[in-house]
């Protein structure tokens, strides 16, 4: 397969460091343009970008020079590492323009004519984008990634749901300080410190946790009737997110039953075969300190969840605590797979 030109919006920020430094040798996209605010527009990449990633940017993209935010871009798909507030105005007009758009921003997620996926979870809400074309007359068209902090609950929220029936939630994050983006949180405010707000965020855990356990009926997005509370914090680790989850069930599992569940979850064949696919999209510890940040984010090459500490709650069902890569498997590399899908099911050709 020819490799499909792509571009990045928001390419020097932290997210679009991210996508740069996985598409650089990606076997299926070749990156074509870079694109950020006028600020950054006109010049070298080297000189426009502060590479927070360690090392230096790519010297195939060093040289390249920042494009606008104009959909006069030579690609086919473009990825959005733009701010929310400047996606809903951007995204569209890329859109229109015939681009496929596979977003981070949250400035589309609840529309009901686009789909947010995460692949092992609800790939087939795919088929919102032929409602979105024709209601919207764009010849191409928007699909997002959730929140960095709801995939690391979703994904074992997903075989828990589907073997017992999940009806509660009570979710408590602790999350890296990398999810604020750059510069991100001042040190004076985050050293010895834990933030118990990020703005937006429960409601974004709660609302995007029904939509993806939901399901599509007749072409429209029903979200699953489950009672979800959370509570986000900020805290002093670089990058990978912590939840502690507390569940109840129609049918109460076992431990045993939960881990097994958890363990043998692999998603669809069509998800299992992508480039960026990890083999176990949920790793199970039964070590009494696992998972931690620091020393499970990066498993799978940050595409997996690791889940441990699965015990029973005295007050719901079952309790146990997840981490993710949030500026992997919750944002970049997320949506590098949503692209990859779009291509295996046809919609990009």
């Amino acid at each position: 397969m020819a490799e499909i030109p792509v571009a990045i919006l928001g390419a020097t920020g932290a997210v679009g460091q991210r996508f740069i430094q996985l598409l650089t040798d990606h076997p299926w996209f070749e990156i074509a343009a870079l694109a950020a605010s006028e600020r950054s527009a006109g010049r070298r990449y080297a000189d426009a970008c502060r590479w927070i990633i360690t090392g230096d940017p790519p010297p195939s993209v060093s040289e390249m020079t920042v494009s606008s935010l104009e959909p006069t871009l030579p690609a086919r798909i473009v990825f959005s590492a733009l701010p929310a507030g400047v996606a809903h105005e951007v995204e569209p007009l890329f859109a229109q323009a015939g681009y496929v758009v596979c977003s981070n921003a949250s400035a589309f997620r609840y529309e009901p004519d686009v789909p947010l996926v995460i692949p092992e979870v609800n790939y087939t809400h795919l088929m919102l984008v032929e409602r979105q074309r024709a209601e919207r007359g764009w010849p191409g068209f928007i699909v997002t990634s959730p929140n960095c902090t709801t995939t690391g609950i979703v994904m074992p929220l997903k075989p828990l749901d589907a073997a017992f029936g999940l009806r509660k939630v009570f979710a408590v994050t602790m999350q890296a300080v990398s999810g604020a983006g750059y510069p991100g949180v001042p040190s004076l405010d985050i050293l010895d410190n834990v933030v118990p707000y990020i703005g937006g965020e429960e409601e974004k855990i709660e609302n995007e946790t029904r939509l993806l356990l939901g399901h599509i009926e007749d072409g429209r997005r029903i979200e699953a009737d489950i009672a979800i509370s959370s509570q986000a914090n900020r805290v002093p680790v670089l990058e990978g997110h912590t939840v502690c989850l507390s569940l109840g069930f129609e049918q109460r599992p076992t431990v045993e039953e939960a881990i097994a569940a958890l363990a043998d979850f692999c998603g669809a064949d069509v998800v299992r075969e992508l480039p960026s696919a990890p083999e176990h999209p949920i790793l199970v510890r039964r070590e009494p300190d696992r998972p931690q940040p620091r020393r499970d984010r990066d498993a799978e090459g940050g595409m997996a969840v690791t889940v441990g500490r699965v015990r029973e709650c005295p007050l719901l069902d079952l309790r146990l605590v997840s981490v993710s890569h949030n500026t992997l498997r919750g944002a970049a590399s997320g949506s590098i797979l949503n692209a990859e899908l779009l291509v295996a099911e046809g919609y990009i050709k």
